[in-house]
Formats: structure tokens, C-alpha cells, sequence
């Protein structure tokens, strides 16, 4: 058995708050984030909504300086990996730095760069073209500046697994933690992709929600009336710690990660297996990790996209996973207010887990009105509500059909 791992630190910056306690505070009061789109001009387009994050100055947290040589990603990943380094009370001094790693995942990275200095090549030249360009763009520039700031000079790394980007680095830390290569990571994703070449790409394949007159009402998970997804930013970063080393500092611990599973579906670039095998197996993998039956779950932060497909292919994964147990299980997708934030997802919603461990407490999926016969499960509907329970899942489920499951515990002194 490898060394025990907890989470001691929490960073949000969504579409419900630039703050971890805002963002859960709107979640349990089933409040959305999705409006219409202001970042820029979407008349024309077919999908005319997003879950934006409003009100973010990067100026808050970055120098003046230092902003334009960062995408919109970037910048995001730094107020939350900020936010969750002071949550933990984490002191990264020189003679702890080598064993402080960072790993966070973005399933995109920073389109709105590419897009800035396209037009910029079109316009001027290859003259005009910033030499900030690819590092304020690329994936792993996330974890790069992360570890500049914060001296963090263990492990580095980032996944690009689209929408399962940040449950596979927060997964890839857990195990890096355990085989003793690290005492601390700073893991998760972070994704600002609601730029005109991410909207309309989406869109352009029919992925996107097209309820422009009703935005709050638009992400709608596991509801008859689904009709696509709707695209969100943001960051969810955490503080993972072997065990002993959190109580020797005496860090305050939130839940304990105790399982991790990644499967392929090798079924199609976009689509999940018609079996929901991927998800299935990946549910079965975690859990046996972490050594528990299904009937110790709780609560599932499920993927939960809002689109046809995805949501019908989930719950038979569930019923696969979880058996006679399926129908007792609590499962939200918490996408309902969010918006869907690609491959940041997986960090803010391994966060929300976590949170609702520590609080016993299940957040809801709201817009959840006309029943599909399809997903019959307990989708805790529009309002959140107190529970007791062990063990919570969360699920990351990406294109080309890569799929990761976290297993948490709730952790009591």
C-alpha cells in the first residue's frame, strides 16, 4: 500500500464566484452561471450563451508586466493555484521547493492567444506577431508559471486529455504523492476557451446548448430536454499532501484521495461507447483502487454534459458500476450551474466532492423538470440536500474517449 494523500487546499475561480466559498456557497443554492456572452460579439453565432468568469481582473493577482505574457488560462490557474496555496497554509520554503510539484491539465489551452495573434499575422506580418505568443499559449505554461511562483521545483507536468485534463493530473499527483516522488502538489485545470473559434467550433458540431433566450435555464443535465452543452471557463486547483507530512505542519484536511482510475473507450473521436464501457470500467477501476464496493458510495459528481448522449451513456455506466446500489447513490452534475468547463471541469468538480464530504452536503442539478425514462437515476433535483456518506466519485470523461474517476473520502480526525 503507497503512502496516504489528502487535500488540504482548495482554489476556485468559476462562473459562480472569484472565490472558493462563493462558488460553493451559489452551487448549494442552486444558483446559475451561465449568461449571455460578453467577451465578445456573438450576435452572429448560433450558440449565443457561455458560463463566463465575471468580474476577473488579473491584475488582482499578476503584474502588470507579467499579463500579457499569459493566456487567459493561465491567468485563471494562477488566482486559483493563489487561492489554494493560502487555503492550505502551505510555506514553500527553499529547503521544501524540490518536494512541491505542480501538474495542471487544460484541454485547450490558450485559444484566445492563438486567435489574438492570428489576427495579428493577418494584419501586420509575421513582424507583428508577439514573442509572448507561445508561452502565453501553450498547455503546460499553467504548471510552468505556477512552479515560477511559487518555487515549486519538483515534479512539472500537464495533460491535455481534453475534458478529463484535470481529474488526470489531479489522478497522476495522487500516485506520484504515493510512490514518495513529491510531499505536495499543486494540481488541477483551468480552461478559458469562450472565444470565437472555441464557441463556434462547438457549435459547428451541434455540442452546444442553443437556448439563447433562457441561459440560466440552457445546461439542463439528465433532463428530457436536453440540448447540448454549454461551454464554461475557469480554474479548480488543489493542495494534495502525504499524509503525515500535512499533520506534522498541522495543515487542516478537507477529504482524503483514495482511488484513481483512467480507461480508453477506443469506440470514437467524439462519442462514448454505446455500452457506456468506458465509464463503466473506469468507476469499477477507482473503486477497486480505493477498496470499497459500490454499496460505500454516497454521492457521484457525474460528467453530466447536458447533451443527449453523454448523459444516457452515463447513467447505464452508473448502472453498470454500481448494480442494485445505482438506485441508492446520489448523483449531481453540477455542469447544471457551471457550465461545462472542458478540461478544468475536472478540477472544480473533484473540488466540489471533496467540499461536500467535508460538509455532508450534496449539490444539486438544477433544470432538471421533464423525467427521461433513459436516466432513472437519483439526480438530486434543483435543490441541494444534507446527507451522510463515506466515499464521493467524480467523473471526467473526455474526446476521444478518455476517461478518468476519482474516488474521495471524507476525513475525520
Amino acid at each position: 500500500m503507497g503512502r496516504r494523500v489528502v487535500i488540504t487546499g482548495i482554489g476556485l475561480v468559476s462562473p459562480l464566484g472569484l472565490t472558493t466559498e462563493e462558488t460553493w456557497q451559489a452551487l448549494l443554492a442552486g444558483r446559475s452561471g451561465v449568461s449571455h456572452i460578453t467577451l465578445f460579439d456573438a450576435s452572429n453565432f448560433a450558440c449565443r450563451i457561455a458560463a463566463e468568469v465575471k468580474g476577473f481582473d488579473p491584475l488582482n493577482w499578476i503584474e502588470k508586466k507579467e499579463v500579457k505574457k499569459m493566456g487567459r488560462f493561465i491567468q485563471l490557474a494562477i488566482a486559483a493555484s493563489d487561492a489554494a496555496v493560502r487555503a492550505a497554509g502551505l510555506a514553500i520554503t527553499p529547503e521544501l521547493s524540490e518536494q512541491v510539484g505542480v501538474y495542471v491539465g487544460s484541454g485547450i489551452g490558450g485559444f484566445d492567444v492563438i486567435e489574438r495573434e492570428h489576427t495579428a499575422l493577418l494584419e501586420g506580418g509575421p513582424r507583428k506577431i508577439s514573442p509572448f505568443f507561445i508561452p502565453g499559449a501553450i498547455v503546460n505554461l499553467a504548471a510552468g508559471q505556477i512552479s515560477i511562483r511559487f518555487n515549486a521545483r519538483g515534479p512539472n507536468s500537464a495533460t491535455a486529455t481534453a475534458c478529463s485534463a484535470s481529474a488526470h493530473a489531479i489522478g497522476d499527483s495522487f500516485r506520484l504523492i504515493r510512490g514518495g516522488e513529491a510531499e505536495v502538489m499543486i494540481c488541477g485545470g483551468a480552461e478559458a476557451a469562450i472565444t470565437p473559434m472555441g464557441v463556434g467550433g462547438f457549435a459547428s458540431m451541434r455540442a452546444l446548448s442553443v437556448r439563447n433566450d433562457e441561459p440560466q435555464r440552457a445546461s439542463r443535465p439528465f433532463d428530457k430536454d436536453r440540448d447540448g452543452f454549454v461551454i464554461g471557463e475557469g480554474s479548480g486547483i488543489l493542495i494534495l499532501e502525504e499524509l503525515e507530512f500535512a499533520q506534522r505542519r498541522g495543515a487542516s484536511i478537507i477529504a482524503e484521495v483514495v482511488g484513481y482510475g483512467m480507461t480508453a473507450d477506443a469506440f470514437h473521436i467524439t462519442a462514448p461507447s454505446e455500452d457506456g464501457d468506458g465509464g463503466f470500467r473506469v468507476m469499477r477501476n477507482a473503486m477497486a483502487w480505493a477498496g470499497i464496493g459500490p454499496e460505500r458510495v454516497g454521492y457521484i459528481n457525474a460528467h453530466g454534459t447536458s447533451t443527449p448522449y453523454n448523459d444516457k451513456l452515463e447513467t447505464i455506466a452508473i448502472h453498470r458500476a454500481f448494480g442494485a446500489h445505482a438506485s441508492q447513490v446520489a448523483v449531481s452534475s453540477t455542469k447544471s450551474m457551471t457550465g461545462h468547463l472542458l478540461g478544468g471541469a475536472g478540477g472544480l468538480e473533484a473540488a466540489i466532492a471533496a467540499l461536500a464530504l467535508r460538509d455532508q452536503v450534496l449539490p444539486p442539478t438544477i433544470n432538471y423538470e421533464t423525467p427521461d425514462p433513459e436516466c432513472d437515476l437519483d439526480y438530486v433535483p434543483n435543490r441541494s440536500r444534507p446527507a451522510s456518506f463515506e466515499y464521493a466519485l467524480s467523473n471526467s470523461f473526455g474526446f476521444g474517449g478518455t476517461n478518468a474517476c476519482l474516488v474521495l473520502k471524507r476525513w475525520v480526525e
